[in-house]
């Protein structure tokens, strides 16, 4: 199979993955199930980010503990269209517009539009755990483009921040990544979702 075959199979299993959790009764027990699958999709699949010598006695990602009170749901408010060219890992430079707020908890973090063909919604932030329990440049709420995307609830956008991963390019710098500008980053620490993993 070719790499690019390998790579769209692999989006193919996060799109299942992320419809599996959106259709769970149960958060807490989705985030168990998307633990394990990620689990073994960097354990095993061919496109994993993991280099391959870290994927022999690889152990899983690590994560904090599940947190119910991390599971928000925000209010979508437009924005002023504004392009962005947000900068990524080896040097990368992707270009978004903003395109709406999402406002939860007296907080606000913008969401952005992938210019690229077919767009899609990204939402990266940073918070006061990055460097030191997270990856430095910021983690992952949402990447439609990859299929990560828990949907809306009542007309409002759910932000798990239980579901909060780290980019490839936090595992192995073959991979450039969009990093967190400097809109998304909390004062506050998030002590949910994902962690740094020492590979």
């Amino acid at each position: 199979m070719t790499a690019e075959l390998e790579l769209l199979d692999w989006k193919g299993q996060i799109f299942e993955l992320y419809a599996d959790v959106r259709a769970a009764a149960e958060p807490e027990r989705a985030w168990e199930r998307w633990r394990a699958a990620r689990d073994e999709l960097f354990r095993a699949h061919p496109q994993s980010p993991l280099p391959p010598e870290a994927r022999e006695g690889f152990a899983g990602l690590p994560y904090f503990a599940y947190d119910p009170s991390r599971r928000v749901l925000a209010e979508v408010e437009p924005a002023e269209p504004e392009l962005r060219e947000i900068a990524g890992s080896a040097g990368s430079v992707t270009r978004f517009r903003r395109f709406a707020t999402a406002r939860f908890a007296g907080r606000a973090l913008e969401l952005y539009w992938l210019e690229g063909y077919g767009g899609g919604v990204f939402l990266p932030f940073a918070d006061a755990t990055r460097g030191r329990e997270t990856y430095g440049a910021g983690r992952y709420l949402l990447d439609t483009v990859k299929g990560a995307d828990l949907g809306t609830h009542d007309g409002k956008l759910v932000l798990d921040f239980n579901f909060a991963y780290n980019p490839s390019c936090s595992y192995d710098p073959r991979w450039a990544c969009p990093l967190s500008p400097p809109a998304n980053r909390l004062a506050f620490e998030v002590r949910a979702g994902e962690r740094m993993l020492d590979v």
